[in-house]
């Protein structure tokens, strides 16, 4: 699962960016309004962590114009106001939750959890391939009656490939979804951690010759 956080104060950005990479989100972080908003404007995000105070276009602009992009992720915005009409305001304009600041990680994460188990996200968190299933809640991994135990990283590969059941994803298309916009990933990497997925859960990724991979019947 992908998240964006767009947030100036670095120290902030940096603290939650590490807290929900050992949650298991890949994570990236945008410090002007600016580069938030292409950032959010052209990438496949599950949800969205808004400073509202940010240079250059600010966090209720920023969800104003997604919006009325009809771009739909799930948009939490932090808030250092308190005041009703304030929490009116953003919610009215688009943000599906807000949290004042000063917050601890621990409501954070949970709001975030809340959002990204919404309807317009996913009505269910447990994906089920035959008798594969995955939990996008507790992270447990089941095939047939044996429980899999994946590193967070071949953990998010089997997501991606299990939204997308059936549709063949280039390696390019997987490293988009998988691994954060800075990371240095090269293709060779993907094929890795296939192969430690097909170790683990035989018979169900397949390699689509000169285009990609895909998970399901042949």
């Amino acid at each position: 699962m992908r998240i964006l956080i767009v947030e100036d104060e670095r120290l902030i950005a940096n603290s939650i960016k590490k807290g929900l990479e050992l949650e298991h989100y890949a994570v990236d972080v945008a410090h002007t309004g600016s580069d938030g908003y292409d950032l959010a404007s052209t990438g496949d995000f599950d949800c969205l962590i808004l400073d509202l105070m940010l240079p250059g276009l600010d966090g209720l602009q920023i969800c104003q114009k997604l919006r009325r992009q009809n771009i739909h992720t799930p948009i939490l915005i932090l808030t250092a106001k308190s005041q009703t009409q304030d929490k009116v305001t953003l919610l009215n304009q688009g943000a599906d939750d807000y949290l004042t600041k000063p917050f601890a990680f621990e409501e954070l994460l949970a709001r975030l959890r809340a959002l990204t188990r919404r309807p317009h996200q996913t009505s269910d968190p447990v994906l089920i391939l035959g008798n594969l299933s995955l939990n996008t809640v507790s992270f447990e991994v089941k095939h047939g009656n044996k429980s899999v135990r994946l590193s967070s990283k071949e953990f998010a590969l089997l997501e991606c490939l299990m939204r997308h059941q059936n549709r063949i994803l280039t390696k390019d298309q997987i490293i988009q979804q998988v691994w954060n916009y800075d990371a240095n990933v090269l293709p060779n990497t993907v094929e890795v951690y296939i192969k430690n997925l097909r170790h683990k859960i035989p018979n169900l990724i397949h390699t689509v010759r000169g285009f990609g991979y895909k998970i399901g019947e042949k």
